[in-house]
């Protein structure tokens, strides 16, 4: 069970740096090999410092899986702003869409942050809250919903439901490719962008404009 005590917060360098040396070890050793002292003697830290900013071995996984996942939420937001703000022509948008889509297919499913987390979340989830933990949740679908509201208030899509229409986009897109290919990682396999753009058209064409 994770801890419950009270921890530290403490210094940022020093909690990125037993975060990094836990990622390591982790990925290297596995979960139940790596010991804290190891996790200390990378880092730099003492082990008492460890506990004192982690409580224990299971929490500091947690936190690990978690600023991993923070890191992605970080990219898709990035790149919605990079394709899809202040857009105020319907013409540039499937392009726009096509562009995002392929950013995330390419720059983050291809990343190295992405495969950590794929492979902690697979590996380790006897250590973590529950079967099939993901630290992203919904937050980049309600990013996505978000700027979709965004491009339905400036008049280039008409989405009653944001949300929804966010869902419906990642499914037409990342969850065909998913389905099809066991993959949608467009820098791997050149096949996931004709099903990106594809995706992209129908999704336009149930909530586009014009």
């Amino acid at each position: 069970m994770p801890t419950t005590k009270t921890l530290r917060e403490g210094s940022a360098q020093k909690r990125a740096a037993i975060l990094s040396a836990a990622r390591e070890l982790f990925l290297a050793d596995g979960f139940d090999r790596s010991s804290v002292d190891a996790v200390a003697a990378r880092a730099g830290v003492s082990k008492r410092t460890v506990y004192d900013y982690f409580g224990d071995k299971q929490t500091l996984l947690h936190a690990v899986v978690d600023t991993v996942g923070q890191s992605l939420i970080t990219t898709v937001r990035r790149t919605l702003d990079d394709t899809l703000t202040d857009r105020t022509e319907a013409a540039g948008l499937e392009d726009a869409l096509v562009a995002f889509s392929m950013q995330i297919a390419t720059e983050m499913l291809d990343s190295a942050e992405y495969a950590t987390l794929l492979r902690l979340v697979r590996t380790e989830s006897g250590h973590l809250p529950h079967r099939g933990y993901n630290p992203m949740a919904d937050t980049p679908d309600e990013a996505i919903g978000e700027r979709f509201a965004a491009l339905a208030a400036a008049g280039l899509l008409d989405v009653p439901d944001s949300r929804l229409a966010a869902d419906q986009f990642l499914a037409l897109t990342f969850g065909v490719a998913l389905d099809r290919l066991g993959s949608a990682n467009a820098a791997e396999d050149t096949r996931v962008r004709p099903l990106i753009v594809e995706g992209v058209r129908t999704f336009l064409r149930a909530y586009g404009t014009k």
